[in-house]
């Protein structure tokens, strides 16, 4: 009789991720071992309370050859060829990113909500600009907060979980009812009135501190300026753009 091997546990993001692994410790492929689920898991909610998914993985019996008395060769068959599985679907991101906005206004009480997406225009020197995902609808003025404090923090949180159904980082702006639109046109105004300064006193001028979104404006404002290039410098939360004449 074959000696049984001993079971193991595993765990992992979800069944499959736990029962892979597994599979990679035991060195075997899926159909050589028995599988139970111990626990599917739980994503939480906003990521807290998660909980990893267990399995238990046994490795089936393995009978020993009997020798079989020598018979006269037979042609053998060629095996049959199973046709390949299609590929798995590559998810949307831009999909993706809608509907996990949805479960998180609907988390916060906002069940009327819609959510448009679309790409952002890219900006000098940016090979993929990102997602923006504009919420609309009765009520989600409140999602602003003072000075957009609150709608950094539902962007922040919405990457954070898109980031992590798309197994990559995912470049995305959440905006409401337009509200970074109008910031837009601000900053576009003082993009080239700013620009003005820089041309009549032929020295570089430097903006405050601005998040990356809105560095992004300026930079696309004075894209195409005939007479002053942009820059950003600084490091983290203090990185801001400069505007430099050029050389006439």
């Amino acid at each position: 009789m074959a000696e049984m091997e001993q079971a193991i546990e595993a765990a992992g993001a979800d069944v499959e991720a736990a029962i892979a692994a597994g599979l990679a410790r035991l060195g075997v492929d899926r159909d050589a071992v028995e599988i139970e689920v111990l626990d599917e898991g739980s994503r939480g909610v906003l990521g807290l309370g998660a909980r990893a998914a267990r399995v238990r993985l046994t490795p089936k019996l393995k009978a020993v050859p009997r020798p079989a008395p020598a018979a006269p060769a037979e042609p053998v068959a060629p095996p049959a060829v199973e046709p390949a599985e299609p590929a798995v679907e590559e998810k949307d991101e831009a999909e993706v990113s809608r509907v996990v906005l949805l479960e998180l206004l609907e988390l916060l009480g906002i069940e009327k909500a819609r959510v448009d997406v679309r790409r952002a225009e890219p900006a000098p020197d940016e090979k993929a600009p990102p997602l923006v995902l504009d919420v609309r609808g009765s009520g989600v003025n409140v999602l602003v907060g003072y000075r957009g404090e609150t709608l950094a923090a539902l962007q922040h949180i919405t990457r954070l979980i898109v980031g992590r159904e798309m197994a990559r980082r995912v470049h995305l702006v959440v905006d409401v009812d337009g509200f970074k639109a109008r910031r837009e046109k601000s900053l576009r105004r003082l993009a080239h009135r700013m620009a003005e300064q820089a041309v009549r006193t032929n020295r570089t001028v430097v903006l405050d501190p601005m998040p990356p979104h809105e560095r992004r404006v300026i930079h696309l404002a004075l894209r195409d300026h005939p007479w002053v290039t942009t820059q950003s410098i600084g490091e983290g939360n203090r990185r801001k753009v400069t505007i430099i004449p050029r050389r006439q």
